[in-house]
């Protein structure tokens, strides 16, 4: 990468955080013919091609390894300024995570609070394709399910987030089979897992708060994380429909290899919060 062009690779960053040619020659005060050379000199220089021009533009699979690179002298360039006393009076650090919504409604956000100075852009999907957004380049670490580190990335294991089968009582549950269901959206196999096959009535609820609006109002039973449940047990709003029996999702920390003070604080904080919440292997 060091014979790489950095206004080139910058410029395939904005293309990308753009969506258009035209879009990034406007964010870079540039001519939309300027952005086009830059990108094709880019793409000869490396032998590859890197966008596909559609709209929004779209990456290639060496494009994603360029605009990994990209964030990544992005963010070195960031932690030098800072420690040359070159950024502007409280300028912030930024950092773009992808974190799975269950996560982000129960345990993740007061890790943050504990990260003073840094400004998160957050990417909500399933902890399943998380992995996805670090591959393209579009976040520096993500909250996944899958151990394996994506190429450039560390992986330290964060614990499991426990789910409890419920329904509201007035659900009139039956059993698992027959009992409607409620999903976060077309991926979600949770439920299917815990009982070896759900109903084929299935309510769909991407965001986590509807997800547990939906079971509490009746609309049929579904996994929730233990700390809803328990609060919705104490309320008598939820009962739990297998006492014996839980599903534990492991997941875990995977974050650029990159000496990053701010990526480094982050990954802390979320460590920290994640071993005092989550539940840890004996």
């Amino acid at each position: 990468m060091a014979d790489l062009p950095a206004d080139h690779v910058r410029t395939l960053l904005a293309v990308v955080d753009a969506g258009t040619f035209d879009a990034a020659a406007a964010a870079l005060h540039v001519t939309p013919s300027a952005v086009s050379q830059r990108v094709k000199a880019l793409e000869q220089r490396t032998g590859r091609v890197l966008l596909m021009r559609t709209k929004p533009v779209q990456l290639t699979e060496s494009g994603q390894v360029v605009v990994r690179f990209a964030r990544q002298l992005a963010q070195l360039e960031r932690d030098a300024r800072a420690e040359l006393g070159m950024t502007t009076p409280g300028e912030p650090a930024r950092l773009s995570i992808a974190v799975n919504a269950d996560s982000l409604a129960t345990w993740f956000l007061p890790a943050l609070t504990q990260v003073p100075g840094v400004c998160f852009e957050l990417h909500r999907e399933d902890e399943g394709h998380t992995t996805q957004l670090l591959r393209e380049g579009l976040v520096m670490a993500a909250v996944t399910s899958t151990p394996d580190p994506v190429q450039g990335c560390s992986v330290r294991s964060l614990g499991s987030l426990r789910y409890l089968a419920c329904a509201s009582p007035r659900l009139g549950f039956t059993t698992f089979a027959d009992s409607p269901v409620v999903v976060f959206d077309r991926h979600d196999q949770l439920q299917d897992r815990f009982a070896g096959g759900a109903s084929a009535f299935r309510h769909q609820m991407p965001s986590s708060t509807a997800y547990l609006d939906a079971v509490v109002a009746g609309l049929g039973w579904g996994l929730i994380p233990v700390a809803h449940a328990r609060a919705g047990f104490a309320a008598g709003t939820l009962v739990n429909l297998a006492p014996t029996r839980h599903m534990d999702v492991p997941l875990f920390w995977q974050q650029w290899k990159l000496d990053s003070p701010a990526l480094a604080a982050a990954a802390t904080a979320i460590l920290a919060t994640a071993a005092a919440t989550l539940i840890q292997a004996d």
